[in-house]
């Protein structure tokens, strides 16, 4: 999240109606967007980061409470501990002097990582993540290369703007080409060989059923890092870290992949040009949603079956 950067939420009024809020009159971006602002420069843009994408792929009526109503969520255990791991562990690598750890055996590197983590309630996980990077300076360390084992982003937000083609997505045609704003914070951006290596820390627990959804999520960083003015240097490959799994992937860049995640940006301007934003419903999922109690999906099906969310 950027410096400075405070969510505006939408309101109920007197009638019991949500209200959204909408675009100052600044805004170069927004998720309040409409198509017809197109050919009016004084518009904004629409604004796509990664997890509002992945919110539109995982359920589009949930992306439209969230993105659009802007309505307030429950924050759960997850989202907490997500928080608190990435605050930590950007926070490790602007305090770890590289000059004390370079003649330190693996035992003393690690115990010095280790210190670097503050003491919370995710010791567990901070605990395997300084043993990966205490693993990582000693295969560094081994092979001459202590210059990449810093990674050269850490948790950086770059912005571009791209252009959507009409027909990017033939099962979700658009009415014309559209220029939209991509916005995103990587966890880590790794050098290797003169190649940039996009990396995502994770804190749930890995399932092979992730994979899809993690190449999604780092075509999303390729295309931003390639069109950002803010970033230079070839990438070839990208990978993501579950320390709660101990699982650590590292792959060459996935085409096909890409061309999914073009076609996903497609089909969410396609709501916005339909106005339509469709629930996807599955009990198991849904039941974990802030919005389950008024999603109109999720209460028909539970009205069929007798019971009720709330």
């Amino acid at each position: 999240m950027s410096d400075g950067y405070k969510r505006t939420y939408g309101h109920e009024n007197e009638n019991g109606e949500w209200v959204r809020p909408v675009p100052k009159p600044d805004d170069e971006y927004t998720y309040q967007w409409n198509p017809e602002w197109i050919d009016e420069h004084d518009k904004p843009i629409l604004k796509i980061t990664k997890s509002s994408l992945g919110s539109f792929k995982w359920c589009n009526k949930q992306y439209e409470f969230s993105y659009l109503d802007r309505r307030p969520q429950d924050q759960s255990e997850a989202m907490l501990k997500g928080t608190i791991v990435h605050d930590a562990y950007e926070d490790f690598y602007k305090s770890v002097d590289i000059k004390k750890v370079e003649n330190m055996t693996f035992t003393e590197m690690n115990d010095y990582f280790v210190g670097h983590f503050p003491i919370t309630d995710y010791s567990d996980m901070t605990d395997s993540i300084a043993t990966f990077e205490a693993q990582r300076f000693v295969d560094a360390r081994n092979e001459d290369k202590i210059d990449e084992w810093m990674p050269t982003g850490n948790e950086l937000q770059l912005d571009a703007k791209i252009t959507i083609g009409a027909n990017d997505n033939p099962k979700y045609p658009l009415s014309r080409d559209y220029i939209v704003h991509i916005q995103g914070i990587i966890d880590r951006i790794y050098t290797e060989n003169g190649k940039s290596i996009p990396f995502e820390l994770k804190t749930g627990v890995w399932k092979d059923s992730k994979k899809t959804t993690m190449r999604r999520e780092m075509s999303f960083y390729k295309m931003l890092m390639e069109a950002s003015d803010d970033w230079e240097g070839e990438i070839t490959h990208w990978g993501w870290y579950y320390p709660a799994s101990n699982y650590v992937y590292v792959e060459e860049v996935n085409k096909r992949s890409i061309t999914s995640m073009k076609k996903s940006l497609a089909e969410l301007i396609h709501s916005y040009e339909q106005n339509n934003f469709k629930p996807s419903y599955f009990h198991k999922k849904c039941v974990h949603c802030s919005f389950v109690g008024i999603c109109p999906a999720a209460l028909d099906a539970e009205l069929n079956r007798g019971s009720s969310w709330v």
